[in-house]
């Protein structure tokens, strides 16, 4: 069994940019808390924003929030569990968790951001145990990777489960390729979704997502959002399908462009979810959505509750990870970091510490 530190082994981030290796003390556990020895952490976007100062954060902190790890402290009855660290931990009594939606609590623990200096760049981490995932079998899948799960993974099946994808509906994934549309697809797909498809601009990575769930792809490089709708219309067309109503969208680009081209796909009695996160703002007509009779949603983290069904979609294989995961030791990290910020990656980074 492995032994409880004193010290965590840590990456601070100490100002945009900027990252130092740092030696930080274990917080004393609370009731109903354990200390993770941390496997693998993935690099989300969101810590690439905050990193690189395109959003003010509080420093010195340690970043990262995809975490999977091994309970080393803590009640003896957990000591020595694998487990999933949800990206966001709810305190499960304020007013927004007793009506249902736990994954926006604001009182919510998510590790990098509203716990202090501690987050998933580490060896270890203090969190509470209510709300963790825990891993019974890994069926070949190591621990380390099972880390995406925490966030690109659940947050997706989050955004699904948003959208109501019902088996037999048809399904936009707009930002198909990225950190999270390649588990959007093959969620979807999963659903019995009997159209899913992918909008992006990478024309490498919309092949590849043929073999992952979607059933048509479209590049969005160099071509406005109208050109985008009039390529959709022709396919649908081809396929004996309405463009014009029922159309469900998941948009995961978080950019102008793509929530652009969403906007503009929007049909009759649609249903338009937002799940990538930008800065910049957006024209809409509200009156649009009257007239449409549409809907248009935002959706945020996933309630704990779902992390044992996307662990049981991932170990069963019918969610793929392990072809959208590089390893990289968490010596690296400046090199990693580096290297998802130019995006030109086909795999998602996890970082796993080697202190």
């Amino acid at each position: 069994m492995v032994k409880a530190p004193n010290k965590i082994e840590t990456w601070q981030m100490v100002a945009p940019g900027k990252m130092e290796r740092a030696t930080i003390d274990v917080p004393e556990l609370k009731p109903g808390e354990v200390l993770v020895e941390i496997a693998g952490c993935g690099i989300c976007h969101s810590d690439i924003r905050y990193f690189y100062g395109c959003m003010p954060m509080v420093t010195p902190r340690t970043l990262g929030h995809e975490i999977s790890g091994t309970i080393v402290a803590g009640d003896t009855d957990l000591i020595g569990k694998e487990v999933i660290v949800p990206a966001v931990m709810p305190d499960n009594t304020c007013p927004i968790c007793k009506a249902g939606r736990e994954n926006r609590c604001l009182s919510a623990k998510i590790p990098g951001y509203t716990m202090g200096i501690y987050g998933g760049n580490s060896s270890h981490i203090a969190v509470p145990s209510a709300d963790l995932c825990y891993i019974k079998e890994k069926n070949g899948i190591p621990l380390s990777h099972l880390a995406v799960v925490a966030d690109a993974v659940a947050s997706t099946y989050q955004a699904v489960k948003r959208a109501d994808v019902q088996p037999g509906d048809l399904v936009i994934v707009v930002g198909a390729t990225g950190g999270a549309g390649i588990y959007a697809t093959q969620i979807c797909a999963a659903m019995g979704a009997k159209e899913v498809i992918g909008i992006a601009r990478n024309q490498a990575k919309l092949k590849r997502a043929l073999k992952f769930g979607a059933t048509h792809v479209i590049s969005s490089l160099n071509k406005t959002a109208k050109d985008v709708r009039n390529e959709f219309n022709a396919y649908c067309m081809s396929k004996g399908i309405s463009p014009f109503y029922g159309w469900k969208i998941l948009e995961w680009t978080g950019v102008a462009e793509g929530q652009e081209i969403a906007l503009e796909l929007l049909p009759f009695i649609g249903k338009l979810v937002i799940a990538g996160y930008g800065m910049h703002k957006n024209e809409l007509s509200l009156s649009r959505l009257m007239a449409l009779d549409a809907d248009v949603a935002g959706t945020w983290a996933c309630l704990p509750k779902y992390y044992p069904e996307v662990l049981d979609m991932v170990l069963s294989r019918t969610i793929q990870i392990e072809p959208f995961i590089k390893i990289i030791p968490m010596s690296r990290i400046k090199e990693a970091y580096e290297e998802t910020r130019r995006g030109s990656l086909m795999h998602r980074i996890v970082l796993t510490p080697d202190f």
